[in-house]
């Protein structure tokens, strides 16, 4: 088997911070998923090809995480807010290359939970967690020039701007160009 890399699962995890918890998605969590990728700012920059598509809550919280998870591609976390024990978003990892050590992670954040870092707090704590306990090199976000939000998500948990992807991804069933920002582990000492 030269040059091939044996198909791990993902590492199921769970990450505590002050005001989050990371966690994997439950069937129960399914209605707060539905919630979080229903929101219109949401759908505006979800990596949809079908322009008229719809995440399912249920689906995204058992079937499709599952198969992520045993892929070894990513998985599917709920972002928890501690003080109310809510979901109030959405993390996933995705593209996961055990051989090169790397994973790229995705966020969405109810509307109600906007504007008070815990996206930032919670995919920091995902990353830290990936690399130190998993064994990453590298954790990866792409985000779509305009979601200005999001960029700053990327900018407080920590991670570095790269560079321009030139009609690397799409939004809504158009193509885009991507930002690529990192957390390396060299980003830790």
């Amino acid at each position: 088997m030269i040059g091939q890399v044996a198909v791990r699962r993902f590492p199921e995890l769970t990450v505590s911070t002050p005001r989050t918890e990371v966690r994997q998605l439950r069937a129960a969590d399914a209605k707060a998923v539905d919630e979080v990728f229903a929101d219109r700012q949401t759908q505006r920059w979800l990596p949809l090809a079908d322009p008229a598509g719809q995440i399912e809550g249920l689906a995204w919280c058992t079937d499709l995480a599952r198969q992520r998870r045993d892929s070894g591609d990513g998985d599917h976390y709920a972002v928890l807010r501690r003080e109310d024990d809510r979901v109030v978003g959405c993390l996933w990892t995705r593209r996961t290359d055990w051989g090169a050590r790397l994973t790229e992670v995705s966020y969405a954040i109810a509307p109600h939970a906007r504007g008070y870092g815990l996206a930032a707090e919670a995919v920091d704590a995902l990353a830290i967690a990936l690399i130190l306990e998993h064994g990453l090199q590298r954790v990866e976000l792409r985000v779509a020039p305009g979601n200005t939000a999001s960029r700053r998500v990327a900018e407080k948990a920590g991670f570095s701007y790269e560079g321009l992807l030139r009609n690397a991804g799409f939004v809504r069933g158009a193509r885009v160009d991507l930002e690529l920002w990192s957390l390396v582990t060299a980003d830790l000492h």
